[in-house]
């Protein structure tokens, strides 16, 4: 994906994402047993208010995870998506994250695809999004621009592999947004 100019700030990518886990050391066997991610920093924060932790996710950037031992419970459909895409809905709450999205080659979205199954985690077959009128396809289409798997962590974040197809130009911005009443 060619990057963009950006004339007001200069901005590299994500330093770090950060999200809220239920339990560090679940979050820490997946992250890096599951999907590789290297640990890459600890904190134990002050006064007992919990842990924080990063994994590194390529290109000098970093997910990274709050534990707080008092934090309330999640809750699906509102702090994040309830269902995997093509199973159910995906809304969440304004404010909230829906998903992070990991990019991977293109040619190996399949084969990332059977390895998640093998270690035993639930995902969509692959997605490949288009310009079609449900915008998705079984198959490559001319306007497919990403394919996508996706699956979820252990507190139900939903999560996405995804490998652009094709360089996205001025033809790929024809949206208006809505203005919220």
């Amino acid at each position: 994906m060619t990057a963009r100019n950006n004339d007001k700030f200069e901005i590299r990518g994500i330093n770090h994402l950060a999200l809220v886990c239920r339990d560090m050391k679940k979050t820490v066997d997946f992250y890096t047993g599951v999907l590789g991610m290297p640990l890459t920093k600890t904190i134990n924060l002050p006064d007992g208010m919990g842990q924080h932790f990063f994994f590194d996710i390529g290109n000098g950037d970093s997910l990274a995870f709050f534990w707080f031992p008092n934090a309330p419970d999640s809750v699906p459909g509102v702090t994040h998506a309830e269902s995997l895409v093509g199973k159910g809905s995906i809304t969440s709450a304004h404010a909230s994250m829906n998903h992070v999205a990991f990019d991977v080659p293109e040619d190996r979205i399949e084969e990332y695809q059977q390895r998640l199954e093998a270690a035993g985690v639930e995902c969509t077959m692959v997605v490949n999004h288009d310009d079609s009128e449900t915008q998705a396809s079984p198959t490559i289409t001319p306007t497919t621009f990403i394919r996508s798997v996706y699956f979820k962590d252990p507190d139900g974040i939903l999560l996405e592999f995804a490998a652009w197809t094709r360089e996205l130009d001025e033809r790929d911005v024809n949206a208006e947004p809505i203005a919220a009443d």
